[in-house]
């Protein structure tokens, strides 16, 4: 059954120097409150895995945490660029970040495989692709089958995955609603994984073929309310689109992140 700490206790338990973390959530439930917890606590060296990195993963680029990112598709949705995220690419600052592109269709099979306890993931893809001279983790292998061609990718397999979800119940289940993406295949491919929610409830109310990821496959339970936000949590709050909107000009400037991660993040207490 899933153990249950506040989440800096949980952080600092299952988030090392050097770790390979994934921190998935599509569109909503971005755990924007972990990541912000990673950053006050000042981790170094990690390998962020995310199928399409947005503001957080800008945040925790421009804050100095990030050495590699292994991702499919990076901006500010409906935006543009993330800048600190190119900045760290082109220009070294605050270091370098080494980058690993994928398809989503190849992330999104490379999760599942990982869920899996496999070492690898078989699709359709990347034939005609140039994203195989540029990641030397796209093999191509020959079906025994039918001889046809098809793309190899090694499964991911997180030292920890990070999401977030709506509730848990009191033994560590937890309910995942709206637009679902691969958190429960991030959390299954996880040595160890990291659940934040908005609060704990004595039933899920689970209606048929809900998204429940079960206790057992979850290390810690951390109730973070509005620990999506500035994305949203379906049936909680909605989205911030402005912050969307004006973090493109305060990643822009160095100055400008510095200033908002010391105020709204490292002083503040993370609340965008």
């Amino acid at each position: 059954m899933a153990e249950f700490l506040n989440l800096h206790d949980a952080v600092a338990r299952y988030v090392d120097d050097g770790a390979t973390v994934a921190m998935e959530g599509f569109t909503h439930l971005i755990p924007f409150a972990a990541g912000h917890e990673i950053i006050r606590q000042g981790k170094r060296d990690l390998t962020l895995i995310r199928m399409t990195p947005d503001l957080i993963y800008d945040q925790l680029i421009g804050a100095g945490c990030v050495r590699k990112l292994i991702f499919s598709w990076g901006g500010n949705p409906g935006v543009g660029s993330l800048h600190r995220l190119r900045d760290a690419v082109e220009k070294d600052y605050p270091n370098h970040v080494e980058i690993l592109e994928h398809s989503h269709a190849a992330m999104a099979c490379a999760y599942e495989a990982g869920a899996s306890g496999l070492p690898l993931a078989v699709l359709r893809g990347y034939v005609g692709s140039d994203l195989p001279k540029v990641n030397d983790q796209i093999k191509f292998i020959e079906c025994p089958f039918t001889g046809e061609k098809l793309a190899a990718v090694p499964s991911i397999r997180p030292d920890v995955s990070v999401v977030h979800a709506q509730k848990a119940d009191r033994k560590g289940n937890v309910l995942v609603e709206g637009i679902i993406g691969v958190q429960k295949e991030a959390v299954l491919a996880a040595r160890h994984s990291i659940v934040t929610v908005e609060e704990i409830v004595d039933d899920l109310g689970a209606t048929p073929n809900a998204c429940v990821i079960p206790g057992w496959a979850v290390s810690t339970v951390a109730v973070a309310e509005k620990g999506a936000y500035p994305s949203y949590a379906h049936g909680y709050y909605p989205r911030n689109n402005r912050f969307y909107k004006e973090w493109d000009a305060i990643a822009r400037d160095r100055g400008a992140f510095n200033e908002w991660l010391e105020k709204n993040v490292l002083t503040a207490g993370g609340d965008a």
